[in-house]
C-alpha cells in the first residue's frame, strides 16, 4: 500500500468531517464511529433522544457523499411491501396489461431506518434480507440493491410503549451500535444559533459511490499481525459464558456473548481506524477504540446484570479488565 493511498484516504475523511460540520454542530465522535461504518461496509444503529440530530447527519453524508438518500419512518402498521415495493398493474396506450416493479425506499443506497422498532417482525423481516443479502425478493423475484447500500437505523431509548425489541439476527447485522449523547453547553449554544438563524450550510460533495466502494476495497489491504487477529479471537470467547475460558463477569453476567460477527466488526472497524490515523497496519490502540460500538448490541446480559443496572458497556469493561493483556511488544506497534 502506498503512501500516497494512505494519503487520499485520510484527505477525504478530513473533507467528509468538514462537509459535516457545516451542518451539524458537535457529534464528532458520533461522525467519527459513522464514517468507519460506511467504510467497513457496515451498517449502524444510533441510538439517542430525540432532537439530537441523527437524521439530519444520515441526510448530510448522503449529500456529500452524493448517494441516493431514502427514509423510511417506522411504524406498527408499516408493512413489508411498503418498504421493498411491490408489482402493480399498468396498462399501455393500446389497453395491454403488465406487472411493472414499483420500487420502495429500500432501493436507496443511504437508506435512515427512523424509529426502527416501532414496526413489527414482520416488516423488519424484511429490511434484515436487504441487509444482509444485499438485495429483495419481490413475488419470488431476486433484485440486487446498488452498492455501495448503507442501513443507518435509529432508537429513541426513552419512549419504549409500542415497539418492538429488534431480533439478536437483525442486531448482529449491525456492524455498530452507537450512542448519541446529549449535547454540552456550547455545543447546545451553537445547535440554538445555527437552527434559529438565518445560517444555512451547503454541502460540498467529497466522494461519490464509486470512490467509496475503492475505499472499502483499501480497508480490505490493511495488514493485521497474528497477536492481534488471537487477542480479537481470545476476547470473543472470554465474552461467552457457556465456556471454560470465559470471563467471570461473563459467567456472572451473560446469558450469551459476542459471535463471529463480532470479531469481523471489530478487525474491519479497526481497519478503518489505522487508515484514519495514516497506517497501512491496525495497532492494538484501534482495538481499544472499536470494541464498545462493535460488541455492545451483540452480547446479552443475564438476570444479575439487570437486577445490579449494568449496562453493555460496563459488563465489557469488567471483561476487558479479566482478558490476558496482548504483549507489550505488540501494544507498542503505532508505525
Amino acid at each position: 500500500m502506498t503512501d500516497t493511498r494512505l494519503e487520499q484516504f485520510a484527505t477525504v475523511v478530513a473533507r467528509l468531517k468538514d462537509a459535516v460540520a457545516q451542518v451539524v454542530v458537535g457529534q464528532a465522535e458520533v461522525v467519527d464511529e459513522v464514517l468507519v461504518c460506511l467504510f467497513a461496509g457496515g451498517h449502524a444503529l444510533l441510538e439517542g433522544a430525540p432532537g439530537l440530530g441523527k437524521t439530519l447527519l444520515v441526510r448530510t453524508l448522503s449529500e456529500a457523499m452524493d448517494l441516493r438518500f431514502s427514509r423510511i419512518q417506522f411504524t406498527p402498521d408499516l408493512m413489508p411491501g411498503d418498504i421493498v415495493g411491490t408489482n402493480v398493474v399498468v396498462e399501455d396506450e393500446r389497453g395491454r396489461k403488465r406487472f411493472e416493479l414499483s420500487r420502495g425506499p429500500i432501493f436507496g443506497q443511504l437508506v435512515l431506518a427512523d424509529e426502527i422498532n416501532r414496526a413489527t417482525p414482520k416488516t423488519q423481516s424484511a429490511l434484515l434480507e436487504a441487509m444482509a443479502e444485499r438485495s429483495v425478493t419481490i413475488a419470488g423475484t431476486r433484485h440486487a440493491l446498488e452498492e455501495p447500500f448503507v442501513v443507518l437505523a435509529t432508537e429513541n431509548p426513552i419512549e419504549m410503549e409500542g415497539t418492538y425489541p429488534l431480533p439478536e439476527a437483525q442486531l448482529d447485522r449491525f456492524l455498530f451500535k452507537i450512542y448519541v449523547p446529549a449535547p454540552d453547553e456550547d455545543t447546545l449554544v451553537g445547535i440554538l444559533d445555527r437552527t434559529t438563524g438565518t445560517i444555512e450550510g451547503a454541502v460540498p460533495r467529497v466522494i461519490d459511490g464509486p470512490g467509496i466502494l475503492a475505499m472499502r476495497k483499501l480497508v480490505r489491504e490493511v495488514h493485521v499481525a497474528e497477536p492481534i487477529t488471537r487477542w480479537v479471537a481470545r476476547l470473543l470467547r472470554a465474552t461467552d459464558p457457556s465456556l471454560p475460558v470465559a470471563a467471570p463477569s461473563a459467567r456472572k453476567l451473560l446469558r450469551y456473548g459476542g459471535g463471529v460477527r463480532g470479531g469481523q466488526a471489530l478487525l474491519l472497524a479497526a481497519k478503518v481506524r489505522a487508515l484514519m490515523e495514516g497506517r497501512a497496519h491496525v495497532a492494538f490502540s484501534d482495538l481499544r477504540r472499536v470494541i464498545l460500538p462493535a460488541l455492545r448490541h451483540r452480547i446479552i446480559p443475564g438476570f444479575e446484570a439487570e437486577a445490579e443496572g449494568l449496562g453493555a458497556d460496563a459488563i465489557l469493561g469488567k471483561i476487558l479488565e479479566e482478558v490476558p493483556e496482548m504483549p507489550a511488544a505488540v501494544q507498542r506497534i503505532e508505525g
